[in-house]
């Protein structure tokens, strides 16, 4: 796979090298492989534009008989026109950060099922954060439809029907994935913050900015995928996941072969086995190239 240039001390540990050959194959089994993908940093780029490399690449992957799956911290209103650009109409999409399993179907409204939510009461986490930073807005997520809201969040970050709501409403009822945002920290503030306060009892993870993902206890990309996977009956060691950003570390310790973008920040490289190249140099197209034979029978067990 090709790599940034950067030296590898900048960017892996040992044992989670970056591949700079050509034609090289990931070490995982033959046969039909579960490859979970992350979304932004990953098959898009930061400007939200997907390479046709890309999309050759998955579709390729898929045609060889893969099952590729979307895992992504976006809503499930969010990650369906992605699936829909790469051409996938079938399919599962883990998205929410694990929170919400969905199936793919062109028969279905809008053009996807969902099959299993996670829910948790989202109470006690916003009463630690409430007021713990300035301009800080929250966001509920509404399955499915969009987000109910402490205040408007800048164009473009949320998708679906998003609705402000008081903060009795806010808070009323479980959730699947609460977002807390501020437009002007920064994702170490954001990260020095959850370390401040103390969460408990959820799961977390900051983005590339000031960016907090709250999710029930437990609940991660990996724990969506393992539930998929054994769906699929495909075993463990035919697992792949590429992604780029603090919440996909679980689902690269989880997966077989976590394989992390250049772009990716040291700490998430560091759970991963192999790091590839940018997203801009289309590194997730070079993992999916990678791939050993999806073959059929006996070579499969």
């Amino acid at each position: 796979m090709r790599v940034e240039t950067l030296p590898q001390a900048a960017g892996a540990r040992r044992g989670a090298p970056s591949w700079t050959a050509a034609g090289v194959t990931l070490p995982t089994a033959h046969g039909r492989h579960l490859v979970a993908l992350d979304i932004d940093g990953t098959l898009l780029h930061h400007d939200g534009t997907l390479s046709p490399v890309v999309a050759d690449a998955v579709t390729a992957a898929r045609a060889a008989g893969h099952e590729i799956v979307i895992a992504t911290g976006r809503s499930l209103v969010a990650a369906r026109p992605v699936a829909e650009s790469l051409g996938m109409t079938e399919g599962y999409v883990v998205a929410s950060n694990g929170a919400v399993l969905a199936e793919l179907d062109p028969a279905a409204p809008d053009g996807a099922r969902v099959l299993r939510t996670h829910t948790f009461d989202p109470a006690p986490a916003l009463a630690v954060l409430r007021d713990s930073w300035p301009d800080a807005r929250v966001a509920v997520e509404e399955v499915g439809l969009g987000f109910k809201v402490s205040a408007e969040f800048d164009p473009g970050e949320l998708d679906g029907t998003v609705r402000v709501v008081d903060w009795a409403e806010l808070v009323a009822g479980p959730a699947t994935r609460v977002t807390f945002r501020s437009p002007s920290g920064t994702a170490q503030d954001f990260l020095d913050l959850v370390e401040r306060v103390g969460l408990t009892g959820v799961n977390y993870a900051v983005g590339f900015t000031a960016w907090l993902d709250i999710a029930g206890e437990g609940v991660s990309k990996a724990s969506g995928l393992e539930r998929v996977r054994r769906w699929e009956r495909i075993p463990r060691r035919r697992t792949v996941a590429v992604g780029d950003q603090r919440n996909d570390c679980e689902m690269l310790a989880w997966a077989a072969c976590g394989v992390a973008m250049g772009n990716a920040p040291d700490e998430v490289k560091a759970v991963a086995k192999l790091v590839t190249g940018h997203v801009l140099a289309d590194g997730v197209a070079d993992v999916l190239r990678a791939l050993p034979p999806a073959c059929s029978g006996s070579c499969c067990a």
